[in-house]
This record gives structure tokens, sequence and C-alpha cells, in this order.
């Protein structure tokens, strides 16, 4: 099996450096490049071609979030972690729009990189764990305000199953032959998941199953 090539771009230079220490030493990952600069992540994303991205959300001269987005226009395929010290809904949803499948805390990357970067080279995304944690209680506590019901139970069985695959990062068509439906009707089916949870995107999407535990 090919070892997944990985850009790494954090301008804290011992940041950096240890990062690079933990991939190498996994046998089937490897750094290819190293930046300390938003704008020169983006010209080595196009150079290198890596398979992963893995980036500060803060980086001089080009953020990351602006990066993210400019990399996944360029080259889809590449895969993105970003890295934050941010723990607020507000930064996680800005990466997912931009292209992130993976959002971590900076003071737990080492101990969560590589199974981003595992779970994320199969298509899924993947959030540090106190992440999770936070976005599961803010909705808890915004339901018990609120005093509403959770909306999950408006949808069908089918729904359920197509709203863990879209989260997971399935294309529409990738899940219409899983499930062995047309892509019409997986379309038909996205559109009443958002009305009935009343989210607008993807990536609220991919947040609203974050919160309900539907994927890690």
């Amino acid at each position: 099996m090919n070892p997944i090539r990985i850009l790494l771009a954090d301008d804290h230079t011992v940041m950096r450096n240890g990062l690079h220490l933990l991939l190498e030493r996994q046998p089937n990952l490897t750094v290819v490049g190293e930046s300390s600069d938003g704008r020169e992540t983006v010209r080595l994303a196009q150079e290198l071609s890596p398979d992963v991205v893995v980036m500060d959300i803060a980086m001089p001269n080009l953020n990351g979030i602006e990066a993210a987005r400019q990399i996944g226009t360029a080259n889809p395929d590449i895969a993105i972690v970003i890295l934050s010290m941010h723990s607020d809904e507000s930064y996680v949803i800005r990466a997912l729009k931009a292209g992130a499948r993976a959002y971590l805390l900076k003071d737990s990357a080492e101990g969560d990189l590589i199974a981003a970067i595992r779970a994320i080279t199969e298509g899924k995304s993947f959030f540090s764990p106190a992440i999770s944690r936070i976005l599961v209680q803010d909705y808890m506590r915004q339901l018990e305000q609120q005093h509403v019901e959770d909306t999950y139970e408006l949808l069908t069985a089918r729904e359920r199953e197509l709203l863990q695959l879209l989260a997971e990062g399935k294309t529409n068509k990738e899940a219409a032959g899983m499930l062995n439906l047309s892509v019409y009707t997986v379309e038909t089916h996205r559109t009443h998941i958002l009305q009935k949870l009343n989210l607008h995107s993807v990536p609220e999407l991919i947040l609203y199953a974050v919160r309900k535990g539907i994927i890690a």
C-alpha cells in the first residue's frame, strides 16, 4: 500500500517539528513538505499534490480557512485537517465550509492526529473528542432553553440512513449506490432532511451528526 503523503503547515516551529516526528513514526505516513505560511502552503499543495494537508488555522499572510478553500478549489482530492485553539462552533463550521474534513484542537493534536488522518483518507470526518462533547452539550442546552423536541424524530428510517452517509462524506451518487436508490431519490431525501432539521448546508448537517453522536 502506498504511504499517505502529508503536507504539514504551522508557523510554530516547535509544534511543526513535534507533529513531523509523530507522523514519521507511522509506517505508512510520510511528510512530503512543510510550511510556515498560508500562501506557501497553497503553493506547495499545488506543487506536491499531497493526500493530506495538516494546517494551523492561524497562519501568517493567509489564514488556514482561506488556504483550505483555495487548496480545495484547485484540488478537491486533497483532504484537509485543521488545527485550532478555538473550540466554538463558528470556527468549526467555517472550516467545514472551506472544505476541511477534520478539526482538531491543538492541545490534543498529538493524540488525535493519526486517527484524524486515517479517518479522512477513508472519506470520513473527524473532530477532537472535546469538540464533539462541546457540540453535544450546546445542542442539548439549546433544546432545553427553547423547550423543543429533538427534530431527529421527524426523520424516516431511510432519511436517517442517508443522513449518516452524507455526514460521513459520501456523495449523492455513492449514497444512491449503497442504498440501491436513484440519485434523484437521494437528492429528494437530502432536501427533506435539511428541511426537517432546519439545516442549510452539508457542513451544518455534519455538525448536526456530530452532536447526535451519529459520527465521531
